[in-house]
């Protein structure tokens, strides 16, 4: 799965290297405080289950200056949940 990183299909759904880089660093840890996996683990390491969710396009990476009010960068997860 870690080759799936050098796969430009995953680069460009994070929108470039360095937000696939923030994106992934995010959700590992939200991941380690707790939160629940978008996809089934199926036995896959935390890096292998954000990748999946990147891949599946459950993640997307959105900076404070691209949304309509000043909050701090964040990994939506989902269409409810802006973290």
């Amino acid at each position: 799965m870690i080759e799936a990183l050098k796969s430009d299909e995953i680069i460009e759904k994070a929108g470039g290297r360095f937000k696939l880089c923030a994106l992934i660093q995010r959700r590992m840890i939200q991941l380690l405080d707790g939160a629940r996996p978008l996809v089934a683990r199926d036995g896959r390491s935390d890096l292998e289950v954000v990748m999946e969710e990147i891949l599946q396009g459950k993640l997307t990476l959105t900076f404070a200056e691209d949304l309509p009010q000043a909050v701090p960068a964040a990994v939506d997860v989902g269409d409810d949940l802006l973290l």
